[in-house]
């Protein structure tokens, strides 16, 4: 089975208040996207990664995959205009591949072993995600209703599908003008197959907000110090 990869590298650094792009952001001295890139680099089953990033940052991109000795597995391809568009993008420059893993260049503390178990898992089509500790309610200037936290699930990636049900999904998503923010919802929605719940992990955090980066420098710092 021929494996390939995304990872979605389509941040302007609006949220994270700063003038670049955050998976350019440094972590332990190195950008958010080398981090991740360094864990698919060791795993030999995959066979191609292909990062999506704006046009107007696809040099650089290139520049740092080059500069960092990513073979010749790494390669960049301008994404779409929403995340949802990146990754049907991206689906296209993997369409030979069998199964396709999709992560984001901003949850740089993923780890090798987490990509392993998912490509291990034997369920065609996967995801991490981890229980919500907290109450969540439904509304906006009132509170509408009470949701269930035993009923709901923190989305994490990287996630796992069969390349071709998934780009049948996005097609059909595109038809319906539907737009969604991460991959197994839509997979659900328009696949109608089962997406199965991996344990996630407390360090597998989204870089968003720029407290989340002082997080992470606490996270890595806490990894390199126990060896990791």
């Amino acid at each position: 089975m021929k494996i390939g990869m995304i990872v979605l590298a389509g941040g302007i650094g609006k949220r994270i208040g700063r003038p670049f792009p955050k998976q350019f952001l440094l972590l332990g001295g190195k950008p958010l996207l080398v981090h991740v890139l360094e864990k698919a680099r060791v795993i030999a089953d995959i066979d191609r990664i292909v990062i999506t990033c704006p046009e107007a940052h696809l040099e650089e991109t290139r520049r740092i995959i080059a500069n960092h000795g990513f073979d010749a597995r790494f390669s960049c391809i301008v994404g779409g205009g929403s995340r949802q568009e990146s990754v049907y993008l991206g689906l296209g420059a993997v369409a030979d591949c069998d199964s396709v893993l999709i992560h984001e260049a901003v949850r740089p503390l993923v780890t090798v072993e987490e990509f392993r178990t998912l490509i291990a898992a034997e369920d065609a089509n996967a995801m991490f995600g981890i229980p919500i500790p907290f109450t969540v309610l439904k509304g906006h200037e009132y509170v509408e209703d009470l949701l269930e936290r035993e009923e709901l699930v923190n989305v994490q990636l990287p996630q796992k599908f069969d390349r071709a049900r998934l780009t049948a999904a996005h097609e059909a998503a595109r038809r319906d003008d539907a737009s969604f923010t991460e991959d197994a919802s839509l997979f659900v929605r328009y696949a109608g197959e089962r997406v199965r719940i991996l344990p996630g992990s407390d360090r597998n955090i989204k870089i968003t907000l720029p407290t989340d980066i002082v997080t992470a420098e606490a996270i890595y710092a806490d990894i390199i110090g126990r060896g990791g």
